[in-house]
């Protein structure tokens, strides 16, 4: 029952979350910083009041330990979130944020020292050629509009390139966070909860830098359009609206990943978030006629099989399968 709840929550918060994310970047793109602080707020709260016993509860995890991660950790959601003020149409960002298994496995051979077999060598190939032909792709849609004149065309590529560069810092970023956060687990433990507070709770203080951003577009939010809540009656800007199921869409959509990973294997996880990737994209797509064409399709489309490459999804259903046979054969 729990692992079936569980994966309701991610599809439900996390499919949600893209949507309204979108509403607010599409009406005011560089709402990024006040969107993250919002999240990391709320999570950080939740976090202080049922984890840690308001504060009463010391951290299994050394807290010098927890300040590197928070830096890395906070360091990708503002790239990642900013990114979108810098051209950058969801469908690439959600396409581009699926090739951490790159980043994952050049880091993990440059520090772990690992070794991977030639199939997850292909599968990581095939996710490669998924992303450039995308971005590619995504590059001429930017340069060929025409409404734009020949000194816009190129300032919009220009902006276009350093949201791609944001992207990249962020995936290479969050791929050095996961390697870290595996050393902590393995010699501490895992606190999966406990991390997520600290996450979130410790990188706060780092939004006095973005304060004048931030305040300036709760500005804006108070300015939008009202909106009458359904059943609660309340009338609000629809920005905040917009921003308050965000929020509360994002943390549906963490527990739901958080439930999951300690009731089913990683493979399930896998296939679970991978599956409400393309259930999201395919949303931004059709309802937001995001242009997509053909070769975005194909992109697409090796980042998938790539990705379900590398997990071996194929060989491990293959042996569930084969282990109610053998059983029955026992019989």
């Amino acid at each position: 029952m729990r692992p079936t709840f569980a994966v309701g929550l991610v599809f439900a918060g996390c499919c949600s979350n893209v949507i309204f994310l979108e509403l607010l970047v599409r009406k005011h793109p560089g709402c990024g910083n006040i969107v993250t602080f919002a999240q990391f707020l709320f999570i950080a709260v939740e976090g202080f009041l049922f984890e840690t016993d308001l504060g009463r509860k010391r951290p299994a995890i050394p807290i010098r330990n927890y300040a590197i991660m928070v830096t890395m950790f906070f360091t990708v959601s503002v790239m990642n979130n900013y990114a979108l003020n810098l051209n950058i149409a969801m469908p690439l960002h959600m396409i581009f944020r699926s090739g951490s298994l790159i980043a994952n496995m050049i880091l993990g051979i440059i520090i772990l020292k690992k070794r991977y077999s030639i199939f997850k060598y292909t599968s990581i190939a095939l996710v490669s050629v998924g992303i450039f032909i995308c971005t590619f792709m995504s590059a001429r849609h930017v340069t060929s509009q025409s409404s734009l004149s020949e000194n816009d065309g190129f300032q919009a590529f220009t902006w276009w390139l350093l949201g791609i560069g944001a992207l990249t810092f962020a995936l290479l970023i969050s791929a050095r966070m996961g390697i870290f956060q595996e050393t902590l687990y393995k010699q501490f433990g895992k606190h999966s909860k406990e991390a997520l507070f600290y996450n979130h709770a410790l990188p706060l203080p780092g939004f006095i830098f973005l304060a004048s951003d931030i305040y300036e577009h709760a500005v804006l939010f108070n300015k939008s359009e009202l909106y009458r809540v359904p059943v609660v009656g309340v009338t609000v800007p629809i920005m905040w609206f917009y921003l308050f199921m965000n929020v509360v869409t994002q943390y549906v959509c963490i527990r739901g990943v958080f439930i999951l990973t300690t009731e089913c294997t990683s493979l399930t996880v896998t296939l679970v978030v991978t599956l409400r990737k393309f259930v999201s994209l395919i949303f931004s797509i059709l309802y937001f006629q995001n242009p997509f064409t053909l070769w975005h399709w194909l992109g697409t489309l090796f980042v998938f099989i790539g990705t379900l490459m590398y997990t071996e999804v194929w060989n491990n259903l293959g042996a569930t399968k084969s282990q109610p046979e053998q059983e029955d054969k026992k019989d």
